[in-house]
């Protein structure tokens, strides 16, 4: 194979030339801080204002609700130390689910440490949280309710317009992290009822170490860094004024391209299914079952099991035939722990051990799919031929 295979868009995705395209006066000549009064640094404040715009465009929000962060992992931080510092003295209760990203769980499990407390939704064997198990975990002292948009593993798309609704029926502070939505879906904050949403550029062809944060106007928040009046003092320090600005470029073309890119990236995720379940025997979809609307499953992500294998070693002989893929979140890379989001759904060791993920992006083919298939195929008969 003379060409490597990348799928795990899920991780990150390239750049766009056009992004970095953008990017690059920023990272040369027109090198001011926005905050100075004169005109190289008011250059860089239209610049950064500008992307505001963008990111703004692309929610359906308005730009003073857009707060620029280091990315997905600062932005669930700040929305939810600062949704529960911000209402400590109303309550001390927060909701979430058991199937989150690192970067919500362990924020969550923080907060505990402190004195608030946090109720973990299980999610049923598709991964969904059913809003009425949002709706009876509610209590008076509720202040928080933060449900992801698309699981990153197993990509489901979870029901948050209807959470968003009974969050706000609730007077709770309605959280969503979608960094593995964004660019895979289209996301309208008014239809979600989100107050508060994260998103990391590099998921959807921007720059890594920038992400944002919608904050819908209105909604109180403590910031958890001292410093500067930058970002309304929420996130203080000198903006990254070129990565902001391939963040707005990056949201500018996927929200241009999205539905023929989606359609396109569905075609060949549910060619990557049939073809893996039918070419391999004893193999299995994790998550729902894809459908062409995208209400169910992320139009990217395809997650396997396959009985009888360690998932480790199909992804080394993976990497070996040029086939870039991954067993789950790529923050937990190389921790021995299994799988959080395949235990809470409820899949046995087995599926648990053999999972892996592979994510599609603008970039892959048609022909990248058939060979990715036939390697796996071809890699599981082999591993299980060496096991007797």
């Amino acid at each position: 194979m003379k060409n490597r295979i990348y799928l795990d868009y899920a991780a990150t995705s390239p750049m766009l030339p056009e992004v970095l395209e953008a990017m690059m006066p920023y990272l040369t000549g027109s090198f001011g801080n926005p905050s100075g009064v004169y005109a190289t640094g008011r250059e860089a404040r239209k610049a950064v204002e500008q992307a505001r715009r963008q990111a703004a465009e692309f929610l359906g929000a308005e730009p003073s609700e857009i707060l620029f962060t280091s990315g997905g992992t600062e932005s669930d931080n700040m929305a939810i130390r600062g949704a529960m510092l911000a209402a400590a003295e109303k309550g001390r209760h927060l909701i979430t689910d058991a199937i989150e990203h690192h970067a919500v769980l362990h924020t969550c499990e923080a907060l505990e440490k402190q004195g608030f407390e946090a109720t973990y939704l299980q999610p049923d064997r598709e991964g969904v949280i059913a809003p009425e198990s949002v709706r009876k975990a509610i209590r008076e002292d509720t202040v928080l309710i933060s449900v992801m948009t698309v699981n990153n593993e197993i990509g489901t798309v979870e029901p948050v317009a209807e959470i968003g609704r009974i969050a706000r029926e609730a007077g709770a502070v309605f959280h969503t992290d979608a960094v593995q939505a964004a660019g895979m879906m289209r996301l309208d904050v008014r239809q979600t009822g989100a107050d508060l949403m994260s998103l990391s550029a590099h998921k959807f062809h921007g720059p890594k170490g920038i992400g944002c944060l919608y904050v819908r106007r209105g909604t109180r928040l403590d910031g958890i860094l001292s410093g500067g009046a930058q970002e309304r003092g929420l996130r203080p320090g000198t903006e990254n004024v070129a990565a902001i600005v391939g963040m707005g470029a990056a949201m500018e073309i996927a929200r241009r391209d999205m539905d023929a890119a989606l359609a396109r990236i569905r075609r060949l995720r549910d060619r990557l299914i049939t073809r893996v379940l039918s070419d391999v025997p004893d193999s299995f979809l994790n998550g729902p079952e894809p459908d062409a609307a995208g209400e169910k499953r992320a139009a990217n992500n395809a997650h396997f099991s396959f009985a009888g294998i360690d998932g480790e070693a199909l992804l080394l002989r993976l990497d070996l035939a040029g086939i870039a893929a991954s067993a789950g979140s790529a923050c937990t890379a190389g921790s021995m722990e299994a799988s959080h989001v395949l235990k809470a759904v409820g899949l046995d060791d087995g599926r648990i051990r053999s999972g892996i993920r592979l994510t599609l992006g603008r970039e892959t083919t048609e022909e990248e799919i058939d060979q990715a298939s036939a390697a796996i195929a071809a890699i599981v008969a082999d591993l299980r031929r060496m096991r007797g």
